[in-house]
């Protein structure tokens, strides 16, 4: 199983030469274009699986219904990526993996998609109960945590907009998943080096990142 992977930074690259090795999903860990990512998912004519990042627009609120979206009930044009799926404060399954979702930042403004320590921890446990109610339906556990935001002091910043949410250090203790993939930190040519939380892998993916999910490094 390999991914695309790609966070916070557009790898023109990627508009102009296209994915050069073949992906079974795209996986975007927010603040990015929506229709890049869409472009994306049509170049690789995969799923595209996305957390809103702090810079995107606010999405809450959006179902579908009889095909057209709805907010607020009344049909309303969808922002998001065409086709794809958000998984913010949700657990999905696609591709064959389970993929649990969280996005947005710590709080620092009135903009969309931030959230107290608080208010993230609320949402981490739904999310938390959302994904034991399915394997206790089917046996499976989550393959990939995405979020924007990194765990707290776990390659994260400690200038207030890049802290990291306590929570996430939490949700990895119970989901147990393979991978935790974030955005949100800019490296700035700097080398950032995976983490490890017990078995779960953490990687900074601001950028584009090809991954095979199914490697196992002990």
């Amino acid at each position: 199983m390999r991914a695309l992977v790609v966070a916070d930074e557009v790898e023109e690259r990627l508009r102009t030469c296209g994915v050069r090795t073949e992906v079974d999903l795209v996986l975007g860990a927010g603040d990015l274009p929506y229709d890049y990512l869409g472009e994306l998912a049509d170049a690789v004519d995969r799923p595209c699986v996305f957390v809103p990042g702090n810079h995107d627009p606010d999405l809450t609120g959006f179902t579908r219904s009889a095909g057209l979206w709805v907010r607020a009930g009344f049909p309303h044009a969808w922002p998001g990526p065409p086709g794809g799926i958000d998984a913010d404060g949700r657990v999905v399954d696609v591709a064959g993996l389970r993929i649990a979702g969280l996005g947005g930042s710590v709080r620092y403004s009135d903009g969309p998609n931030q959230w107290t320590q608080a208010q993230q921890s609320r949402r981490a446990r739904r999310v938390v109960r959302a994904a034991g109610r399915r394997k206790r339906r089917d046996g499976r556990g989550v393959d990939i945590l995405l979020t924007h935001a990194p765990p707290r002091g776990v390659g994260d910043r400690e200038d207030p907009p890049h802290h990291g949410f306590d929570c996430l250090l939490w949700m990895v203790e119970r989901l147990r998943p393979k991978w935790l993939l974030h955005g949100h930190i800019h490296p700035y040519g700097e080398h950032l080096p995976e983490h490890r939380l017990g078995t779960t892998r953490v990687r900074n993916v601001v950028g584009a990142h090809v991954l095979d999910l199914d490697e196992v490094r002990v």
